[in-house]
């Protein structure tokens, strides 16, 4: 991180850049129930840090990224908690204060680019737009900085680029495209919801190196959202793990992968495709699906997929505990036999 940035970001009380707590974001149509998407989601992430939140589709991941930055609609929809950035929780702020701290302070990249980008609007025109807004350039330096964070992000032929729309590029080259206009104001956080989604094990390797690149180059933080566990291995230093709208286990990454402690976080791992399996093994699986889950008011949400569930399970919510650097939701955790 430069000094002029670090100059101009003050950090929590924690020693964080960003600091959530206890978000709650609930979704509520007419004549429904409410449908708690995040339910009471805290965690800090460094200047310079990746920290990981994993799980199935379904647990959270995405709403807690939207609810941070402020994309959720206002309609039909309750967000609680608060996430502070600046010593400023961002929830508290008005519209036009949050857009103005959004591609400057904090910035996303979304996960299917041919939807996120405008396809009638060519590429650069997308770069050029967050630069004229965010940083005042006139025209002509807005198109050489596009150019230049084109060529950063790998696009060959940038200048060519710039006139491309969308639909002209590969997935590969949308996603750098995508990168590119994240970083067009040097933000001090990144958040990537699922940047490798529908790309080949090469490009997605690529997009990962070049994530990592950027994090090492700028001091940046970066919240990886994600439910390949190859890509957590390969980038996160931190790794929450979702379940229902909340942590239910986190642990620094070899910590994590070596000695999982929930039953969730185990089933996840068990159930990677190994290399040293023996010919015809059957691959574990977690029975049921995401949407057969209990209300985390008297239960774990786990219980009815969980093999190691036991009586408290239905009917006792499990306190979140907190040893050795490990945060732990669970009434009967895999035993630590390794940690």
């Amino acid at each position: 991180m430069t000094a002029a940035h670090s100059a101009a970001a003050p950090l929590t009380e924690t020693g964080a850049l960003l600091s959530v707590r206890d978000l709650r974001v609930v979704f509520q149509r007419r004549g429904e129930p409410p449908t708690v998407a995040v339910d009471g989601v805290s965690f800090d992430v460094a200047p310079g840090q990746v920290v990981g939140l994993v799980g199935e589709s379904g647990c959270g991941k995405s709403v807690t990224s939207m609810a941070v930055m402020r994309l959720l609609p206002d309609r039909g929809v309750r967000v609680g908690g608060s996430v502070v950035m600046d010593g400023v929780d961002l929830l508290t702020l008005s519209d036009d204060e949050m857009r103005r701290r959004r591609g400057r302070d904090l910035s996303m990249v979304f996960q299917d680019p041919l939807t996120s980008l405008n396809p009638v609007i060519p590429i650069g025109l997308q770069v050029t737009e967050v630069l004229r807004r965010h940083r005042g350039m006139n025209k002509e330096a807005a198109r050489k900085a596009a150019a230049e964070l084109l060529e950063r992000v790998g696009i060959p032929d940038p200048r060519r680029r710039l006139d491309s729309y969308p639909h002209q590029l590969s997935g590969g080259m949308r996603q750098r495209a995508l990168i590119a206009i994240a970083l067009a104001c040097r933000p001090r956080l990144l958040i990537a919801d699922e940047p490798t989604t529908a790309l080949d094990v090469t490009i997605q390797a690529q997009i990962l190196e070049l994530l990592k690149e950027l994090v090492r180059e700028t001091g940046a933080a970066l919240i990886m959202i994600t439910h390949d566990l190859g890509v957590v291995a390969g980038l996160c230093e931190t790794v929450n793990v979702l379940y229902g709208g909340r942590i239910v286990e986190r642990a620094q990454r070899h910590r994590l992968f070596t000695t999982p402690r929930h039953p969730y976080t185990h089933g996840l791992l068990r159930s990677i495709p190994r290399l040293d399996a023996p010919p015809g093994e059957e691959l574990p699986a977690i029975r049921g699906s995401v949407v057969d889950n209990l209300p985390w008011a008297d239960n774990c949400a786990f219980a009815p997929r969980c093999p190691r569930a036991v009586e408290r399970c239905v009917g006792v919510s499990p306190e979140e505990e907190t040893t050795g650097g490990r945060l732990l939701r669970c009434h009967n955790p895999v035993p630590a036999s390794a940690d």
